[in-house]
C-alpha cells in the first residue's frame, strides 16, 4: 500500500489539541526547558557574547525552523508517532524508514530517565532555598552532602535526598501522561508555561537592580566582532538552536500528529521557535545580572568567575549568589522552582514520544501505555541516577545522547527524506496546503543540503573528538560503559521496535490534505 493511498474504512479516532493555543504553549513548554536557562548564557558569552546573536539568528532561520518545519509535516501529514509516521512516509521500504523512528524513540527513552534526576534536584534546592540549607559551601554541600558524589563506576549506593524527589516527579508525570493530551499534556503546560515566564521575569527584574548587574550584563552582550570569523562559533550557534528547539527526536513530530486535520502549521512554528529564542535571551539577562552582583560582592571580574553554564551555574553558582543577597530565599525559591517547571513541561514531552509509539506499534490504550512505561522507566532512572554515582552516569550519559545520537537521527531523517525517498516537494505542498505562512522551494535546499552538511561535521567533529581525547576526566572504560553504551542501546531500541509485529496495519490512516498521492505527477503543485 501506499503510503498516502487511505485505507479502507473509517480512520481510527486520534487524540487533539483542543486548539491552536493549546498546542502552541504545549509545544513552546516543550522546547523551553533546562538547557535555556543554564546553558544559553554561557555559550553565548564564551563565543562571542552579544556578537554571538548574529550566528545565533542565522541558524535559527537557517536550520532550527526549517527542521522544526519538516518534523511538523511529517507528523501531521502521516498522523502518527515517529515509527509509525516514517513507516508510512517510507512507503515500500517504510519498514525499514521505520526504524529511524524507533532510534528517535529510544533516544527520548534514554533522556527521559536522566532528564527526571535534574528536574529532582531543582525540587530539592527549591525547599533548600527557605533555610540556605547548602550554607557557605555550595559546592561542598552539593557534591558531598547533597549528592554523595563517589568515584566512577557502577554503584547502587541509593541517596535518600534525590531518592524521594525523582519518585515524586515519575509519579507525577505517568498521573499527567495518563490523563491524556488535552487533558495532561495542554493542561500542565497552559498552566506551568505562564507560571514559569512571570516567576522568570520577577527573578530577572529582581537581578537587574542588584550591585553589579550592569557589569554583567556588559561582560555579556559586549560584542567580539573578531568571533564572528572563527568556524567554531557558527558551529556553537547551529548547535545551541538545535538542541533548544526539541528537534529531530520525534516530540515535535509526535505533538504536531495531535493537531486537527485543518491545522495551520507553520505560523505557529514561528512563534514557537522565536518564543523559544526570546525565553534564551531572558535567561541571558538574568543569569548575568546576578553573576555580576557575584562577581561586584567578590570583588572579581565576571570572567573570572567559575560555574556559568550547566549544573554548576544553577546548583553551585546560584546558592552562592541566593546566600549573600537580601531576599535571597525568595529568589532561590523563584529560581529552582522556575528550574523545576521548565524542566517538567519538556520531560513531559519527551516521555510522550516513546509512550504514542508503544500504544500505536501495540494498540494499547494511552492509560497502558503510560503506567507500564512510566514504571520502567522509573525503576530504571532510580537504579542510575538516584546513587552516588548518578551524577557522574548522567553527565556522560548526556553528552552522548545530545551529541551522538541526536544530531545522529537529524542527519539520516534529512537525507532519508529529502534524497532517498525524495519526500520534500511533497512535504512542502502539506504545509502549504494548510498554513498562512508559505513555505518556498528554499525550504528544501536547507532542510536537505545545509542541515545535514552543518549537523554532519558537528557529529563527525564530536565522534573524532570522544574516540580520541575522551571526555572531560573519565576513564575510558566508564565512557566505554555510559557513554559508547548509550549509543549501542540506541541502536538495540531502533532494531528491537521495529522488528515487533504490528497489532494493526500501520497503513491504517487517512492522508491529508486530499491531494493526489506521491505516485502522481504532482511538481507543477508542488512548485507554486
Amino acid at each position: 500500500m501506499s503510503a498516502t493511498t487511505p485505507a479502507a474504512g473509517p480512520a481510527r479516532p486520534r487524540e487533539q489539541w483542543t486548539g491552536q493555543v493549546g498546542f502552541i504553549l504545549s509545544a513552546i513548554g516543550s522546547a523551553v526547558g533546562l538547557g535555556n536557562i543554564w546553558r544559553f548564557p554561557g555559550v553565548a558569552y564564551e563565543n562571542g557574547g552579544g556578537a554571538f546573536l548574529i550566528p545565533y539568528l542565522v541558524a535559527l532561520i537557517t536550520a532550527g525552523i526549517p527542521i522544526l518545519f519538516l518534523d511538523y509535516a511529517i507528523g501531521h501529514r502521516f498522523r502518527g508517532a515517529a515509527p509509525t509516521a516514517f513507516r508510512r512516509l517510507g512507503g515500500r521500504a517504510g519498514r525499514w524508514i521505520e526504524s529511524l523512528g524507533w532510534f528517535q524513540v529510544t533516544i527520548a527513552f534514554v533522556i527521559g530517565l536522566y532528564y527526571t534526576a535534574v528536574i529532582a534536584w531543582a525540587l530539592s534546592f527549591f525547599v533548600f532555598s527557605f533555610d540556605l540549607r547548602w550554607g557557605d559551601d555550595p559546592a561542598g554541600f552539593l557534591f558531598g552532602e547533597y549528592l554523595r558524589v563517589g568515584d566512577p563506576g557502577i554503584s547502587f549506593d541509593f541517596v535518600p535526598g534525590v531518592l524521594i524527589p525523582l519518585a515524586l516527579v515519575w509519579i507525577t508525570a505517568i498521573v499527567v501522561l495518563a490523563a491524556g493530551v488535552a487533558k495532561g499534556l495542554q493542561r500542565v503546560n497552559v498552566v506551568f508555561l505562564p507560571l514559569l515566564v512571570v516567576a522568570f521575569l520577577v527573578l530577572v527584574v529582581r537581578a537587574l537592580f542588584l550591585e553589579g548587574a550592569a557589569d554583567g550584563l556588559n561582560a555579556l552582550f559586549t560584542p567580539n566582532w573578531q568571533a564572528l570569523a572563527d568556524p567554531d562559533v557558527w558551529i556553537a550557534a547551529y548547535s545551541q538552536i538545535f538542541f533548544s528547539l526539541s528537534i529531530a527526536f520525534g516530540i515535535m513530530i509526535t505533538y504536531a500528529s495531535y493537531r486537527k486535520r485543518r491545522s495551520n502549521l507553520t505560523s505557529p512554528g514561528l512563534v514557537v521557535a522565536f518564543a523559544n529564542s526570546s525565553f534564551e535571551i531572558l535567561a541571558g539577562i538574568g543569569v548575568f545580572a546576578t553573576l555580576g552582583f557575584l562577581a561586584f560582592r567578590q570583588g572579581v571580574d565576571v570572567s573570572e568567575l567559575d560555574g556559568i553554564a550547566g549544573v554548576g551555574l544553577s546548583f553551585v553558582t546560584f546558592p552562592a549568589i541566593v546566600s549573600e543577597m537580601p531576599g535571597g530565599p525568595i529568589f532561590g525559591a523563584l529560581f529552582f522552582g522556575s528550574l523545576a517547571m521548565a524542566g517538567f513541561t519538556s520531560l513531559v514531552s519527551v516521555l510522550q514520544v516513546v509512550i504514542a509509539a508503544v500504544q500505536e506499534k501495540l494498540s494499547i490504550s494511552r492509560r497502558a501505555a503510560a503506567v507500564g512505561i512510566g514504571v520502567v522507566s522509573a525503576v530504571l532512572s532510580v537504579l542510575f541516577f538516584s546513587t552516588t554515582t548518578g551524577l557522574l552516569a548522567l553527565d556522560v550519559t548526556d553528552m552522548w545522547a545530545n551529541n551522538v545520537g541526536i544530531v545522529a537521527s537529524a542527519v539520516l531523517m534529512t537525507i532519508l527524506v529529502i534524497w532517498v525517498l525524495r519526500r520534500g516537494p511533497e512535504l512542502r505542498y502539506h504545509l502549504n496546503a494548510v498554513s498562512t505562512f508559505p513555505v518556498g522551494r528554499i525550504w528544501i535546499g536547507l532542510v536537505g543540503v545545509l542541515a545535514p552538511l552543518v549537523l554532519g561535521y558537528m557529529l563527525v567533529a564530536r565522534i573524532i573528538t570522544l574516540l580520541t581525547e575522551g571526555y572531560d576526566t573519565y576513564p575510558f572504560w566508564y565512557l566505554g560503559i555510559f557513554g559508547w553504551g548509550t549509543v549501542a542501546v540506541l541502536v538495540l531500541g531502533a532494531v528491537i521496535g521495529t522488528l515487533v509485529p504490528w497489532r494493526h496495519s500501520p497503513d491504517d490512516y487517512r492522508a491529508w490534505p486530499p491531494y493526489p498521492p506521491a505516485s502522481v505527477d504532482n511538481r507543477k503543485e508542488a512548485r507554486r
